[in-house]
């Protein structure tokens, strides 16, 4: 009796504590493409619910139908060699599953990595984005700033980021906004997220990159565009330059606060946007250049003889 008491009490007790936990960040969108995730997974739970629940009740039917207290002692179960119906059910119904749950995967795969629904006539709001051991630096080219583990953004307008890294991959994370996206160091990826509502936002590094990776965070703030433009000027009159030598000692392994500058370092450390073609065209162009050479030996052979 002791022992079903203590039970009782640590499972009320547990349920207590867990009621005073924040909501997941996740099922709190503040935007499109998060809704857009948070319906899919909230689906997804949905389907996978219900068929935890029909196999449950299928498994206390038979139990209880066929358990052998009811039979009688003499009794011998039918040899039966399969039943067409029950076969089915059983391959077609996680056929059907699978198949749509594919199906709004790819969807919304399109959907989140497009501009977001709603925002398609308006000009994105660009930021460069790029990760180092451990901290995230913003670049914002048009407005002329720059910020280190923090992030300011306007409210509905979408915004498109250019993500990268100095260092390892990282992976750039905004529950309440969208999914991840990774960012690396010899190519640049884009992730289209957009804000609906103004406040607090938590943003993360959610890939592990060694050990400063726990606190590779970074804070985002919605807020309209009167006001994200009334801090672009009050940036431009206190904040100081970046220069080259500051942003490579900011890439320095360790751990900073929030900094604000001036200008942004991709004037003199752009974004690895044409490495991919560089590299491409390079290798063309030695391939042509092999080939010439090829070509006049060739002919040099042919003229001697």
């Amino acid at each position: 009796m002791r022992k079903k008491w203590a039970l009782f009490t640590s499972m009320m007790a547990l349920v207590f504590i867990l009621a005073g936990c924040e909501p997941l960040l996740v099922l709190d969108p503040k935007g499109p493409q998060a809704e857009r995730q948070a319906n899919d997974i909230l689906l997804s739970i949905g389907i996978m619910s219900v068929i935890v629940i029909v196999v449950m009740v299928i498994l206390a039917y038979i139990l209880i139908k066929y358990r052998a207290s009811k039979l009688p002692d003499d009794y011998e179960p039918p040899h039966i060699h399969g039943n067409k119906w029950v076969e089915i059910v059983c391959v077609g119904v996680p056929i059907l599953i699978v198949a749509y749950l594919s199906f709004v995967s790819v969807k919304s795969n399109y959907i989140v990595e497009s501009t977001p629904e709603g925002y398609e006539n308006q000009e994105p709001l660009v930021v460069y984005a790029s990760s180092s051991d451990w901290k995230w630096h913003f670049s914002y080219p048009e407005e002329g700033i720059e910020t280190v583990n923090y992030l300011y953004i306007p409210t509905n307008r979408p915004l498109e980021f250019k993500l990268y890294s100095y260092g390892p991959i990282t992976s750039f994370w905004i529950p309440q906004l969208g999914g991840q996206k990774y960012a690396m160091s010899d190519m640049v990826t884009t992730l289209h997220l957009a804000a609906d509502e103004a406040g607090e936002y938590m943003g993360r590094n959610a890939n592990f990159s060694g050990k400063g990776f726990a606190e590779n965070t970074f804070n985002v703030t919605a807020m309209s565009q009167a006001d994200f433009d009334e801090w672009v000027d009050e940036v431009h009159q206190t904040a100081e330059p970046i220069t080259e030598s500051q942003f490579e000692k900011l890439l320095e392994p360790g751990h900073l606060g929030q900094m604000t500058f001036t200008g942004t370092h991709l004037e003199f450390s752009p974004a690895p946007e044409h490495a991919h073609n560089e590299v491409s065209e390079d290798a063309e162009e030695n391939q042509e250049h092999s080939n010439h050479e090829n070509h006049t030996e060739v002919e040099t052979d042919h003229s001697g003889h």
